[in-house]
């Protein structure tokens, strides 16, 4: 177990630096000065070389990259010289300094994402933790739906295989994967939030924190999560029916399943106590994939219902070409898709002792 969490924090390690590499290549070859972004429309050649200076986008594009894995590194090196972009400038981030070899400093600190350029001042930390949870609480409602669902359906549509019930969950869980979730949000923010309003009482838009009239008080609007959490769902909703059932099918025709039979178990008794557990391998890798990509793709569900999470968030920063909330946001997914992947690994032993973590 030990060897196996090692090797897979290296490959986690490698992985990360590999997006790093390729976000960071790929939003600095973009048209565009960095430096004009921040400053707007009131820049002059002496703010826009002063900018430049100050966050080292006057180097080659090489020291560039350099200084970004020093900022993202937790133990990261310092010049000691003010001119230099490493100095280490007071309130950029909070370090405890290890030790000093010549002009050079070396601390430990949390992961710096340097800071937005449409919020000037604010850490792209900051900006990602004031919306990540809120995609959290949207993509974990969205997979419980899906999940508890998911099975419900693919079991009844095991049970009743090519009758009419199964055929009929069959032709909506093919139409829910086929159908994006763009336009799902569009349909469903019409029908139910706007046509059918005065029966559901749900709005087309809304996060699930609001301000008052008065921009005093912070309520909760709960209600406001039904509609993008079902959106969202329904995709893998689809998917996990589908996974269940088939493979739910497969572990009815094994033999174990059969004594279970002729020692006169119930369905219920069966379905419970022997083959659910078989049949969930599956969906387990069906359900970590499409919760890890739920935090990427809520971005146009969260932006067509105004949910302000971090998939509404990039839209934005992708507006105004806010390229370090970008790189940010993509950093955060990728390793939250890490360690989901990770999870279902230990998950997988624990279904299956057959799956030895090694």
């Amino acid at each position: 177990m030990i060897r196996y969490i090692l090797n897979k924090i290296l490959y986690a390690l490698l992985t990360l630096l590999g997006v790093v590499t390729v976000i960071f290549y790929l939003f600095n070859v973009l048209p565009g000065d960095p430096a004009q972004m921040m400053l707007g429309q009131n820049e002059d050649s002496e703010q826009i070389a002063t900018v430049k200076a100050k966050y080292g986008f006057d180097k080659p594009i090489s020291t560039q990259y350099l200084y970004y894995l020093n900022d993202l590194n937790p133990i990261s090196f310092h010049s000691l010289n003010q001119d230099d972009y490493t100095y280490l400038k007071a309130g950029k981030y909070s370090a405890s300094k290890l030790f000093t070899v010549g002009n050079t400093t070396v601390v430990i600190k949390f992961p710096y994402l340097r800071e937005s350029f449409a919020k000037q001042g604010k850490k792209v930390s900051q900006v990602i933790g004031e919306t990540l949870p809120n995609t959290a609480v949207l993509a974990v409602s969205a997979i419980i739906i899906a999940i508890v669902l998911g099975i419900l359906f693919g079991i009844i549509s095991a049970l009743y295989k090519d009758q009419w019930i199964d055929k009929t969950i069959q032709i909506f869980s093919t139409l829910g994967m086929s159908v994006p979730s763009f336009f799902s949000a569009i349909l469903f923010a019409w029908f139910f939030g706007f046509v059918i309003h005065k029966y559901t009482n749900l709005e087309m838009t809304g996060s699930l924190y609001e301000l008052d009239d008065f921009g005093e008080k912070v309520t909760i609007k709960w209600k406001n999560l039904i509609l993008p959490a079902v959106v969202l769902g329904i995709r893998p909703l689809a998917v996990v029916i589908q996974l269940m059932r088939n493979s739910l099918l497969e572990v009815f025709n094994q033999d174990y399943i059969r004594t279970a039979r002729a020692k006169g178990l119930s369905e219920f008794q069966i379905i419970r106590k022997h083959a659910i557990k078989n049949a969930l391998n599956p969906v387990v890798t069906a359900i970590s994939g499409w919760f890890a990509s739920m935090l990427a793709g809520a971005v146009f569900v969260e932006y067509i219902f105004g949910w302000n999470g971090l998939g509404k968030e990039i839209v934005n920063a992708l507006n105004t070409l806010d390229l370090p909330v970008i790189m940010g946001a993509v950093l955060v997914i990728a390793l939250l898709f890490i360690i989901i992947n990770i999870f279902v690994d230990i998950i997988y032993g624990w279904l299956d002792p057959k799956v030895k973590l090694e």
